[in-house]
Formats: structure tokens, sequence, C-alpha cells
């Protein structure tokens, strides 16, 4: 299947997970990026903008971006966003038995033995893994191959931008303008977001 799943709050999503996406999408030659927004994230207590808030800013950071599309799929299962329930949905969209492609970062990857149903979820998936620190030691990760875990390393150098850091910035009144998309800036100014 060409194409890759990028999940997340996106809270806000910012010029990091754009550069990462265009990466992939080039890289892997995929024929698009699909950004999927939680609606109810499992792992996090979301502050700041609503669940569709969050999905706009996303629609508006993807305009223009050929290969880069959003999905509303875990708004329409209207549950706690678990990524093995979305795969399932996908799969019923897509009708195909190949294993989705999936964008995570180190972070995130370190912490995967504890996603819900994740013993069947990584039969339905390939992890594309980024970087989410300087220095990152890869080989820490070696162990969950041997748990049946597929996964490849992006070469993209570490970018560092986290949506914790933005949010912050914008409670002091410090600029983003350098880190958002224009449109996903002009939006949190105009429904007065972080604030």
């Amino acid at each position: 299947m060409n194409i890759c799943l990028f999940c997340g709050t996106f809270n806000p999503i910012h010029n990091a997970h754009l550069r990462m996406a265009q990466y992939v999408l080039r890289k892997f030659n995929f024929e698009k990026v699909i950004f999927i927004p939680a609606c109810i994230p499992p792992h996090k207590t979301v502050q700041g903008g609503t669940s569709e808030q969050r999905f706009e800013m996303v629609k508006l950071a993807i305009e223009g971006h050929k290969g880069f599309e959003v999905s509303d799929i875990e708004f329409r299962l209207g549950q706690t966003s678990y990524t093995y329930f979305t795969i399932l949905e996908l799969q019923k969209i897509y009708g195909t038995g190949e294993k989705f492609n999936f964008i995570i970062g180190t972070d995130a990857f370190e912490k995967i033995e504890s996603w819900y149903e994740v013993d069947k979820l990584k039969m339905l998936v390939k992890f594309i893994v980024s970087r989410r620190e300087d220095d990152c030691n890869l080989a820490r990760f070696d162990y969950l191959r041997e748990k049946g875990f597929d996964f490849d390393f992006t070469n993209l150098a570490f970018y560092d931008i986290s949506s914790t850091e933005l949010r912050d910035k914008i409670a002091c009144g410090e600029s983003i303008s350098n880190l958002v998309p224009q449109k996903v800036e002009d939006y949190i100014v105009e429904n007065g977001l972080y604030r």
C-alpha cells in the first residue's frame, strides 16, 4: 500500500510535522501521507484547542501540499483514539491486507509496548521512526525487532520543535511565526488559543 499514516494530537501542528511528512513522502515514494488528528487521545490530556480546532489547524497547514491529506476517521469513530481501532477501520476503507506505513517519533516509539492491543497492532503496521532527540541511540530499539515489530528509521536530522513548547511561547506572548504555517498562526490568534 503506497500511503503513509501520520497520527497525532497536533496541538498545534507545526513545521517539524510538515517537514517529516514531506521527507517521508519523497524518501519512500509514497502516493500520499494521511494526517489523522486524534479526537480523544488515550495517552495525553489535551490542553488548549478543542478536537475540532486541532483538526482545522491540520487542514490549514496542509493546504496546497501535494500528497498530503487529512482524515477525520477518529472523529467518526467517536471513541478514545486507539491506533489499533483506527487501523482496523482503515483496512475496511482501503480493502487491503497489507501493512500500513506509520510515522512515529522515537519518544512515542519507546513507549509502544504500552499501546492498546500492541501485539495485534504490530502485525498491521510498519513504523517509520523519526528521531526526537539529538545523538539518538537507535540500538536501544533493537529488542523491539526481536519482538516482531517492523520498523525503519528516517535519516532526517532532528528538528527541535514541540507542541508543548509552542503552547508555552503563545501563553507568554512570544512569536511562533517561524515555527508554524502562517494560516495556522492566524487561526491560533483569531481563536485566542493557548492564551
